[in-house]
């Protein structure tokens, strides 16, 4: 239980710092629910975290329904996380590195985050908790099906961001799907 905690905790700060410090500064996306929020926030100028709980309740009724289990232990990463990135807003700005050095590094600390959480068989929820599904019932990487799903959302979300943001865009959901794989895959 504790394990769980501290990774929801730590894992939800990590995403946080690299959402707010590097990614945003620049317009980059990331993947999944947290691109689609960041997309909503660009256009809107709308809380991303809040977004992303808005977003996801239907993948919750259906975790309700179908895989319980995913539904206890993905909402409080949900809900942390969430909270943790409209929080962590204030740490916009305070250091700027160049466009490309920041995907790379908001990639690590996101996916440090996720994979955290994944690692403990918890989550962001979202399309996290999509993908765990789909990696429960098909065997894959969840750390793989995340990426799929993070590509499709910055493809969708090239139409809102510079070419250049886009490009460095992509470098942030490699990077993220790198480093959740590795993460996942060394569960003990």
């Amino acid at each position: 239980m504790w394990k769980k905690a501290m990774a929801i905790g730590l894992g939800s700060l990590l995403l946080a710092i690299g959402i707010n410090v590097f990614l945003v500064p620049h317009r980059l996306l990331d993947g999944g629910m947290i691109g689609i929020g960041l997309i909503a926030k660009y256009l809107w100028n709308i809380k991303a975290g809040m977004t992303i709980i808005c977003l996801s309740v239907p993948l919750y009724v259906i975790a309700w329904f179908y895989y319980r289990t995913f539904f206890y232990n993905s909402l409080h990463g949900l809900l942390v996380s969430s909270f943790m990135i409209d929080v962590c807003s204030i740490f916009r700005g305070i250091i700027v590195f160049p466009p490309t050095i920041s995907s790379i590094i908001g990639g690590i600390f996101v996916g440090t985050g996720i994979g955290m959480m994944l690692r403990e068989e918890t989550s962001t929820g979202g399309t996290d908790l999509l993908a765990q599904f789909i990696g429960k019932m098909t065997g894959w990487n969840v750390g793989i099906i995340i990426f799929i799903i993070d590509m499709l959302v910055i493809t969708v979300g090239s139409v809102i961001v510079p070419v250049a943001s886009f490009m460095n865009s992509f470098i942030v959901v490699c990077v993220v799907g790198i480093v959740t794989t590795m993460l996942t895959r060394t569960k003990r």
